[in-house]
């Protein structure tokens, strides 16, 4: 069978952010900054690097700003050309004619329902879908995509997860394993740890066929009462190939207040600016490897 290209990617963009209150309360977490970008820019990266031509972002009430920072800044770029100053910087926050849709999702009902707002957008495509907080360094989704050149169907990226910690994540049951590559047998979200199928827990990056969008359309409610996205695939294993790629890249999970700080410092330790003053700091306060106590 012929697998048509991944050309389109997801955004969901809508979530409360309820973590990171009350840095959260008027500002979308995909605006958080780690070290000098938002979090949705670092996404937005790595769909680009992975040869995505069209962005979808569903979002909801007081998320304009997404939509903001990729337009053009007339006030700000005349301004800074007024001074000389080079427009270097704002190159990556710039979106291409149409290279950004936007929907609406009204209503917190879920991952999978995320998903399904996007469905006139994503048509008879295959799509990636991307959590912004889920920060990958470096980016995992063309290490999924060069999976999917050569496996076709559903591609889903996971982690080798503590068994405590199970219940926080989709889980699979694995299959058949080549290196980095392993088949997807089954699939349940959230299980308690005594009756997880394995530790390898999906995290946010998939690569999704469109029939995904029919069984999305039964709304079926899952774990918590929302609509679930792994149960909605869970419904298509052995009806389509499935299989996980494990990350190769480090992940923080910055709608956490632990897992946003952690970002900002390892990034920050690889900034060629900032990483210096980090290490210096470090080394001088006491207890830190430098200092007196």
């Amino acid at each position: 069978m012929s697998w048509r290209p991944v050309r389109k990617a997801v955004f969901p963009v809508a979530g409360l952010g309820t973590r990171l209150l009350p840095a959260t309360k008027s500002t979308p977490k995909e605006m958080l900054t780690i070290v000098d970008r938002p979090l949705i820019q670092y996404a937005v990266d790595e769909a680009r690097a992975a040869g995505i031509e069209q962005l979808i972002f569903v979002t909801g009430r007081g998320k304009a700003s997404l939509d903001d920072y990729f337009d053009i800044g007339f006030e700000l770029e005349t301004t800074m050309r007024g001074r000389g100053k080079s427009l270097d910087a704002l190159e990556p926050s710039r979106s291409g004619f149409g290279e950004i849709v936007s929907v609406r999702q009204q209503q917190p009902l879920g991952l999978g329902h995320a998903v399904w707002c996007a469905r006139a957008i994503v048509g008879d495509e295959p799509f990636a879908v991307l959590l912004a907080d889920d920060l990958m360094v470096p980016g995992a989704l063309r290490q999924m995509v060069t999976a999917y050149d050569k496996l076709g169907g559903n591609i889903l990226l996971t982690e080798d997860i503590p068994r405590e910690r199970t219940a926080s994540y989709g889980v699979i049951t694995p299959g058949e394993t080549k290196g980095r590559v392993v088949e997807v047998r089954g699939l349940v979200e959230k299980p308690k740890p005594e009756a997880a199928p394995s530790t390898l827990g999906v995290i946010g990056r998939y690569i999704l066929q469109p029939k995904i969008m029919t069984v999305l359309d039964a709304q079926e409610q899952g774990a918590g009462g929302e609509i679930q996205l792994t149960d909605a695939m869970a419904k298509l294993i052995g009806k389509q190939p499935f299989h996980a790629v494990t990350a190769d890249s480090a992940r923080y999970d910055c709608g956490d207040k632990s897992g946003f700080v952690l970002a900002n410092l390892a990034l920050g330790l690889g900034d060629p600016e900032v990483g210096p003053k980090i290490k210096e700091f470090i080394q001088s306060t006491p207890g830190r490897g430098g200092g007196s106590a």
